[in-house]
C-alpha cells in the first residue's frame, strides 16, 4: 500500500487533517497519516498579489518535511496562485512528490456566504483527492463529474466527485 503524509500548514484547525486522513483511504490507494504542522513559508508570499505562489510553497514545504520518502499533501489556509491564473484551489508536483490544497477559497464565507464548515470540508476532500490523483500520475479529465476535472470555480468543485470516472478509476485501481 502506498503512503501519503498530510501536513497541516498554517492555522487550519486541529480536526480537518485527521478527518481527511480518515476519508482519503476510502477513495484512494493510500495509507494516510498526519504529520507535524509546518509554518507557512514566508518566501512564497507575493505582497502585490496578497497570495502565495503554490509552486514556491511546495518547494519550501518539501524542504521543511526533511527526508520523508512518502508523498506529501499540505493543507493550508492561505490563498494560493499559479502563474497565469488568478488563484488555484491546489497544485501537485509529481516529481517532487508534493501537493498542496488551499482552504481559503473553499469556504463559503470567502464569497460572502455564511460559514458552513461541512461544505468547506466536503470541498477540501474533493480537492485533496484531485491533487492526490495527480501524485498518482492522473492528468486532468474532461468527463463530467470526475474528480480529476479541472475546477476554476467552487461551483465546478461542487459539481464533481468525490469519485473518479470509470477511466480514471481503472488507472488508479488497475
Amino acid at each position: 500500500m502506498r503512503r501519503l503524509l498530510i501536513v497541516p500548514c498554517g492555522e487550519i484547525g486541529a480536526g480537518l487533517p485527521g478527518r481527511l486522513a480518515g476519508a482519503l483511504p476510502r477513495l484512494l490507494p493510500f495509507e494516510v497519516t498526519v504529520g507535524e504542522a509546518l509554518a507557512v513559508p514566508a518566501g512564497a508570499y507575493h505582497p502585490r498579489r496578497r497570495q502565495y505562489l503554490a509552486s514556491e510553497l511546495l518547494v519550501e514545504l518539501r524542504r521543511q518535511a526533511g527526508g520523508r520518502p512518502e508523498p506529501l499533501l499540505a493543507v493550508t489556509d492561505v490563498d494560493i496562485f499559479a502563474p497565469g491564473l488568478s488563484f488555484v484551489f491546489g497544485l501537485a508536483d509529481r516529481r517532487a512528490a508534493a501537493a498542496v490544497i488551499s482552504l481559503a477559497r473553499l469556504r463559503p464565507e470567502f464569497y460572502g456566504g455564511k460559514p458552513d464548515p461541512a461544505l468547506g470540508e466536503k470541498r477540501a476532500l474533493k480537492e485533496a483527492v484531485h491533487e492526490a490523483g495527480h501524485l498518482l500520475g492522473l492528468p486532468h479529465c474532461q468527463a463530467p463529474g470526475c474528480i480529476m476535472r479541472f475546477s476554476s470555480t467552487v461551483a465546478e468543485t461542487d459539481a464533481k466527485g468525490p469519485g473518479f470516472c470509470s477511466a480514471c478509476h481503472r488507472r488508479v485501481f488497475p
